[in-house]
């Protein structure tokens, strides 16, 4: 098999490319700046636009507008940097916007560590924009996995018409590893969903001059095809509540169908989105839980405990967002203790608690006892602190 040495990085920004990506705007942001120098190499040769903004809520607003524009379009960021995308996240969020959001993650809170890793922004991405409504969040746990959940990314995007994130680490952008090129995913990429120039009979919501309603959710969990800024419709573009024509409303109803819709047309399809790799053994009473590059020591783990004899299953979770309930609770069928790990205090580990604790409340049973194997100094975990976990001691 053919063989190349790359990094994550590399990987990322040839999986946008190969997503047909067209359009980058970012700020150079340590541990994100490889993404961004290899995006402005490679995007001219290819007919795109690459731009090094002068800050980062620059970048993301040429994101979006490019978007609306008929592109397709990526940024990268770090930590520091999606607290100054916040604001243009919702943006993204209520205008339906397709967009890849990468985030490398470094060590915080604030400037904290800009060359250390770590996986501090867990929830950040979840909840980082007002209305806490759902985002999709996808992490690779391996170079070969940046170039094809990329792609993934990309595809999400335009099948729901909002922000996707692409959760890495200074590690896995940084980090060089041997792959084969066999190994890369090619993730099929739908095209974009564009309204028909010309629609049927008149809708009485129509305004005369109308022939297409941006923002029509029949039924509530759809998701509409778009039209682009100088195309053959009108379109509004609002960060407000609006009704189907995008007009501001303080309509009750409408304003509550189309926060409703937000919502739905992502939770109602959690079965499309869920992704994630479950190694089981018969027997195992004790499940490992990780993800991004924290999942690759523990997968060693794993390979040297059955050697020895022991018995462990393990789960690598690559879609974080929303949670993946089903995937869990397939997970957590007969275990007993269940190990989380993450280079934070424990952040995903909640999640896995508290669906552990459902599940047990439902089936009438105890629920099985969680915890974490974290670092927060700035170091992996690594193989022989799962092995330490896995034998009942500390790491």
């Amino acid at each position: 098999m053919t063989k190349e040495y790359i990094d994550g990085a590399t990987a990322i920004a040839r999986g946008a490319l190969a997503a047909g990506c067209n359009f980058y705007a970012g700020y150079p942001i340590t541990p994100a700046t490889p993404i961004l120098l290899h995006m402005e190499r490679e995007l001219p040769k290819v007919g795109g636009v690459a731009v090094e903004a002068e800050d980062e809520i620059a970048g993301i607003g040429m994101c979006i507008g490019a978007v609306m524009g008929g592109a397709r379009a990526m940024t990268a960021t770090s930590g520091p940097g999606i607290s100054l995308y916040s604001e243009n996240i919702g943006l993204a969020i209520m205008g339906e916007t397709p967009l890849v959001i990468v985030d490398v993650q470094r060590m915080g809170p604030a400037t904290g560590g800009a060359t250390t890793t770590a996986q501090g922004d867990i929830q950040f991405i979840h909840w980082g924009t007002s209305g806490g409504y759902p985002i999709i969040a996808l992490a690779p746990s391996s170079v070969s996995e940046c170039y094809g959940l990329t792609r993934k990314a990309f595809d999400l995007a335009e099948r729901f018409r909002c922000p996707v994130f692409l959760v890495v680490d200074k590690e896995m952008v940084s980090s060089l590893a041997t792959v084969e090129i066999e190994a890369y995913e090619e993730v099929p990429v739908r095209e974009r969903r564009l309204a028909p120039e010309a629609v049927g009979d008149r809708d009485p919501r129509w305004r005369p001059e109308e022939t297409y309603l941006p923002y029509d959710f029949q039924p509530v969990d759809a998701v509409q095809p778009m039209s682009h800024f100088g195309g053959p419709h009108i379109v509004r573009f609002t960060t407000s509540s609006h009704d189907e024509h995008g007009f501001l409303t303080k309509d009750a109803k409408k304003v509550g169908r189309l926060n409703t819709h937000l919502d739905a047309k992502i939770s109602a399809h959690r079965d499309e989105i869920e992704l994630g790799r479950l190694d089981r053994q018969d027997a195992a009473e004790v499940l490992f839980v990780a993800y991004g590059t924290t999942a690759r020591a523990m997968e060693e783990a794993v390979q040297r405990a059955r050697a020895a004899g022991q018995t462990v299953s393990a789960l690598v979770v690559q879609s974080l967002w929303p949670l993946p309930k089903t995937l869990l609770a397939e997970a957590l069928q007969g275990i007993r203790r269940v190990v989380v790990a993450e280079l934070n205090l424990g952040q995903y580990r909640r999640e896995v608690e508290l669906i552990a604790l459902r599940l047990a409340v439902r089936n009438g049973g105890q629920p099985p006892i969680v915890e974490g194997l974290n670092r927060v100094d700035g170091e992996q975990i690594t193989p022989e602190q799962f092995l330490a976990m896995l034998a009942g001691g500390t790491p």
